[in-house]
């Protein structure tokens, strides 16, 4: 028995989204990934709304674009007011169906699914003749302030979808606090308010209550594992009962000589609880014979202490409490930890949970490194656009975006794992064609940024959220998972221009093809059509992706590059036979003279080392020109990717 598909209308940044699961065998772990306001704590916060009875919908629960029909609540009737969860529990015969059994109402033995409609909605009428009484410039901020108390939560068993909203009469009604029956929901929310060195209240410790509270639900849970040390406690009651009668005697007596009463005595009534709250501590062992105390650990360390503390708390509730389905959501348990302790927690998290019987665990994240390690089958993507948050099945839809390019698939199953997991969280994407690039691409983007500071509302592409990539020609790999991303992709690559009978090399000029897989596969290379080339060399030829653009050599000053190399050294000629003593990576640099007659061979002649040569020229343009007489060195930024720059940024 287990959970197979949630689906949430209208709670905060979530209009009408359905996270699917396998409905044929419970899935033990499921990872909620995605930008930032993308949905993601809305998607956990509704079950704490529905299943924890103190939690309460308020006016900024509802979503945004229902907001303005509620102020309008006295003129008009809002029916599609109401927020909305939907469980579908899928069962087999095998299962026990004891808590099951009161939510089941098809008998068709071939429906093995029980659909659970949670609602919270508006009092309309009482909401309204309360309304009547309020002054209209401030039913606004009545509304906002106590909508609270106008609304009601209601749970209902269906049989069909269309029944929600068209024949709800045939929905059957059950007392919300029913579902506690069945499904034991559990929490660990991001915010845990770890304790730093700055930190002098104990109450500022969770560890140390956490501690408590796990020691106090094993004693009540399992007394008989605490007789040692109960019977440690009487002892000390007796202990200090005969030290409290010889220390108050005087006092007795003075009680006595005024009060003349005899039945006065002190005893020790020690409880183990508020032993363990007010006289212990979490410490970590320094050495032998040092301890550092809570406050002084690193935030990580603190984080995974509390994440296993409660995750082991909240198993001892499931076992006890013995439901037919146990949900745990675990918010961003990467809060404080470094990379390192993020890998280690994503692979031992699922042996921590494999024991807790029931069990679905739910874990939301920002963190790459946890992505990395985890079973892609496991992901549930969320996207917002346009304000309205989808939820994707990362694997199944990719595995059938890729159904005949099986070998791409698994390239970048592998390829995500080991380097790009930054990907689930980029708000934009640039991919790189080799080291050159890969070096002085961020000197581009800060002379880019500089030059455009001035204009207005202009946001430094630096201070964006952008994942790079070098890819090189594997980067046609990567269109359907940019397009599942619906994220804005940048690629820069080169023209690999190559001609004659052989397809060999050659300067764009003497081309007829492009030897760039990424450039044939993303611009539909025709080798029918005589006019492809011609065509592409003037960018003539439009990629069809709305989120990718491809931007390679063009024209400029009269010349026409075929790689990067060749296009930085043609615009930057001048600047490099001056400086060419300084630059590393180059060979044969008498070549470099007054007039090259051709920059194809002349580049092609003089690179040994690509890396060396870019690395150079980063340095010199980066310490040139802080001393009084040094020349500033600015390397220009070929046009093509000054281009790709502005795209990027719009």
């Amino acid at each position: 028995m287990h959970i197979s598909s949630i689906k949430v209308k209208n709670f905060r940044a979530i209009k009408d989204a359905e996270l699917k699961l396998d409905p044929n065998q419970k899935q033990d772990l499921t990872l909620i990934v995605g930008k930032n306001n993308s949905g993601k704590t809305s998607f956990i916060m509704v079950f704490d709304k529905f299943f924890k009875k103190e939690d309460n919908f308020n006016f900024h629960d509802f979503s945004t674009h229902l907001r303005e029909k509620i102020y309008k609540i006295d003129s008009e009737t809002i029916e599609e007011a109401i927020i909305g969860l939907f469980l579908e529990i899928s069962y087999s015969k095998d299962d026990n169906l004891e808590y099951l059994s009161e939510f089941i109402i098809d008998l068709n033995s071939k429906n093995n699914t029980v659909k659970l409609y949670f609602e919270c909605l508006i009092d309309e009428e009482r909401l309204r003749n309360d309304l009547i009484n309020i002054d209209k410039k401030y039913k606004k901020k009545f509304i906002e302030k106590n909508i609270t108390s106008y609304l009601i939560k209601n749970l209902y068993i269906y049989e069909k979808d269309e029944d929600i909203e068209n024949n709800k009469q045939k929905l059957i009604k059950k007392e919300v606090s029913a579902i506690n029956s069945l499904i034991n929901y559990q929490v660990i929310h991001a915010k845990r308010n770890l304790a730093s060195s700055e930190t002098k209240e104990k109450s500022s410790l969770p560890l140390s209550k956490l501690s408590t509270e796990y020691f106090n639900k094993e004693n009540m849970f399992s007394e008989k594992d605490f007789i040692k040390i109960n019977n440690a406690i009487l002892e000390m009651d007796e202990n200090l009962n005969n030290l409290y009668d010889t220390h108050f005697e005087g006092f007795f007596e003075n009680v006595r000589d005024f009060l003349g009463s005899t039945a006065l005595k002190v005893l020790s009534n020690l409880e183990s609880r508020q032993i363990m709250s007010n006289s212990s501590k979490v410490v970590q062992i320094d050495s032998e014979e040092n301890f550092l105390p809570e406050s002084l650990n690193g935030l990580g360390n603190l984080n995974i202490l509390y994440l296993l503390l409660q995750i082991d708390l909240k198993k001892r509730f499931f076992i006890q409490e013995d439901r037919s389905i146990n949900l745990l959501f675990i918010e961003e348990p990467e809060a404080h930890t470094h990379p390192q302790m993020q890998y280690i927690f994503s692979k031992k998290i699922k042996k921590i949970i494999e024991n807790i019987p029931n069990l679905q665990t739910f874990i939301s994240t920002h963190s790459s490194h946890i992505v990395s390690q985890c079973n892609f089958e496991d992901i549930r993507y969320f996207h917002n656009h346009n304000g309205n948050v989808k939820i994707k099945n990362f694997y199944l839809e990719l595995e059938e975006k890729y159904k005949l390019q099986t070998e791409l698939f698994k390239f970048l199953k592998q390829y995500i794992t080991l380097y790009s997991a930054e990907l689930f969280f980029a708000e934009k994407v640039i991919f790189i064609e080799g080291v050159s690039e890969k070096i002085l691409l961020p000197y581009f983007i800060k002379n880019f940024d500089e030059k455009n500071k001035g204009k207005q509302d202009y946001i430094p592409i630096s201070s964006q959220n952008i994942t790079y990539i070098e890819a090189g020609a594997n980067s046609k790999a990567f269109q359907h998972l940019l397009n599942f991303f619906e994220v804005k992709s940048l690629i820069l690559t080169d023209i690999d221009s190559v001609g004659g009978e052989n397809r060999s090399a050659c300067s764009v000029d003497k081309g007829i093809a492009s030897s760039n897989a990424t450039i044939n596969h993303y611009l539909n290379y025709n080798e029918n059509d005589p006019d492809w080339f011609n065509l592409l060399k003037k960018r003539g030829i439009k990629i069809t992706d709305k989120n990718i653009n491809l931007f390679y050599q063009t024209e400029e000053n009269g010349y026409h590059a075929r790689s990067f190399e060749d296009s930085f050294i043609s615009v930057n000629y001048e600047l490099i036979k001056k400086h060419k003593k300084d630059i590393f990576g180059l060979k044969n640099k008498y070549k470099i003279n007054d007039n090259p007659e051709n920059f194809y061979d002349l580049t092609d002649s003089i690179i040994k080392s690509k890396s060396e040569f870019a690395s150079s020229l980063l340095f010199l343009a980066l310490v040139n020109g802080d001393k009084e007489g040094d020349e500033k060195i600015e390397w220009k930024t070929p046009k093509y990717i000054y281009e790709a720059l502005e795209w990027i940024n719009q």
